[in-house]
């Protein structure tokens, strides 16, 4: 019992280490200690079995971080997930909104899928993400316009296309 419990102080140490360096706790409604009391033990198990606890290490930090929904510092060093909508201002256009989404292609067979908060971000199965940028209908279907390396990139296309477009200027 002694070793469990040294692992989990280690984890919990090395988790709060972490997070001084890539959480942005200004963006952080909960109070910090009460957050992870609450929720950081489940977050852990939920990304690996109680039996692996030994090897977590940094990349398992910012996929905790991830399913607690942390406010990750987008700094291009973490491959943080983004999905943000934006109105499009033209009346005329079939497009409602523009999308920017992350994505990846599974490396079995190239199918892209969406990486999100709750996908593990390094895994093995997958490539590296990158942008899409979607036109979304009136009723919600998405097309599919052009896939960018970074986020800025994609803002960048979407202003060409629409140049009154309102996205964030970070995702």
């Amino acid at each position: 019992m002694d070793e469990l419990m040294r692992v989990v102080m280690r984890i919990a140490n090395q988790f709060e280490t972490w997070s001084c360096h890539h959480v942005d706790f200004k963006e952080i409604s909960d109070v910090w200690p009460y957050l992870l009391e609450d929720k950081f033990g489940e977050a852990c198990i939920d990304v690996m079995s109680p039996t692996g606890l030994n090897a977590f290490d940094d990349s398992d930090c910012f996929w905790v971080a991830m399913r607690l929904g942390l406010p990750i510092i987008r700094d291009g060093k973490l491959p943080v997930p983004c999905d943000v909508i934006a109105d499009n201002p033209m009346a005329n256009s079939p497009f409602r909104k523009f999308r920017i989404q992350t994505v990846r292609n599974e490396n079995e067979d190239g199918d892209v899928v969406p990486y999100t908060m709750d996908s593990e971000p390094f895994d093995e199965n997958f490539g590296e993400p990158y942008f899409g940028l979607y036109g979304v209908f009136e009723d919600g279907i998405l097309e599919h316009i052009a896939d960018r390396k970074t986020y800025s990139e994609a803002v960048s296309l979407a202003k060409k296309l629409v140049p009154e477009i309102n996205f964030p200027e970070s995702g």
